[in-house]
């Protein structure tokens, strides 16, 4: 009786060809975390070149030469931004000269929120021992803890500051010289693989516009709701506020939770009862829910089409390699992977698994 073993060889090579993936991701992963304001920069500025390519084409067939219209596409996209911008900024320095208002509030609560905590910590501390209180005294005395989100709130400036400066030329760029950049990007592969490229790229494409289109729609339905819910209530800056919510619709699920803060902040100086800040809440949740499973499936799922643990995953992970623009990029990024691997044999295995 003889038994069957596998090379050493093969062994060799497989465990080799393991790690080397495992190198390849994780330089990737490094390029992705250090370099992210130039690929931040870089999506953002496809993204809005998709969005935008439909109206370049229109003022084409308009017979509108392509450089012309891009530069009037990317002028009227700069003027929308910098109207908004401006808008923004006008209610938040309203806001920002009623801040010792929230201040006072926001301290009283927090007051009261660490003497809970000290009444708590002084039961649990009449029962365990406290040998281990000069450590944690030592500890509280080590580097700061805010020193890192410091270090990452300069490297967001960093990113903004890249993104207002070169995404405007890049979408110019890309729009009018479409067409050079999608041949040259074909000429990147065998000949044979062309049409196979060609299709996946047509696909990323419908995918990226219609979740853009539809994600546009979404917003400014959520912000007019919320806004209108904020002044139906009374309080204080309502458009600003809803404006906020709004833009954090566009991060699914946590998105929802995250609008109640806001809402919360601006409420602590009209009210202080559980139940009015349940009930703001409550609605904010239920304005959220309604845009994402009513009008979202309609105008953005019928070609993202990712389930519910792929979204939840990106979601964890590009949060956590970009902050709050990756939970931004998070569904587009998964939605091209996703296409990507509905195109490729081999991968196709994994474009299912993200697909709803």
């Amino acid at each position: 009786m003889s038994i069957t073993q596998s090379p050493p060889s093969a062994v060799r090579l497989t465990v080799s060809s393991f790690s080397a993936r495992v190198i390849a991701a994780a330089i990737i992963l490094l390029f992705l975390y250090y370099a992210a304001g130039v690929v931040i920069t870089l999506l953002f500025s496809i993204l809005l070149a998709y969005f935008l390519d439909p109206a370049v084409e229109l003022l084409e067939r308009l017979r509108l030469p392509r450089t012309l219209g891009a530069m009037v596409m990317v002028l009227v996209l700069s003027a929308v931004l910098a109207a908004v911008g401006y808008g923004l900024w006008t209610r938040v320095a309203d806001f920002a000269a009623d801040w010792p208002k929230y201040s006072a509030q926001l301290q009283r609560v927090a007051v009261a929120v660490q003497g809970k905590i000290q009444g708590i910590e002084g039961q649990v501390s009449q029962i365990a021992p406290a040998e281990g209180a000069p450590a944690a005294a030592a500890a509280s005395r080590g580097p700061s803890v805010f020193q890192p989100l410091i270090l990452r709130g300069i490297g967001s400036l960093y990113a903004l500051f890249l993104e207002v400066t070169f995404m405007p030329f890049l979408i110019f760029f890309m729009l009018a010289e479409k067409r050079q950049v999608w041949h040259g990007t074909l000429q990147l592969f065998p000949v044979s693989r062309r049409t196979q490229i060609k299709e996946t790229l047509e696909d990323v494409r419908d995918v990226l516009r219609d979740y853009l289109a539809g994600m546009t729609v979404v917003t400014l339905l959520v912000i007019a709701a919320s806004s209108l819910f904020f002044w139906a209530l009374g309080m204080e800056f309502p458009i600003l506020t809803g404006i906020v919510s709004g833009l954090l619709n566009m991060v699914p699920y946590i998105g929802a939770v995250l609008a109640w803060l806001p809402a919360f902040l601006i409420a602590l100086t009209k009210w202080s009862s559980f139940g009015q800040f349940a009930f703001i809440a409550a609605v904010l949740i239920t304005i959220h829910l309604l845009a994402l499973n009513l009008v979202a499936p309609k105008l953005v799922g019928r070609r993202v089409r990712l389930n519910a643990v792929a979204i939840t995953v990106s979601l964890l992970f590009w949060g956590w390699v970009w902050g709050g623009m990756g939970l931004v990029l998070a569904i587009p990024i998964t939605a091209t992977l996703r296409v990507i691997c509905d195109h490729t044999e081999s991968w196709k295995p994994i474009g299912r698994w993200l697909s709803d």
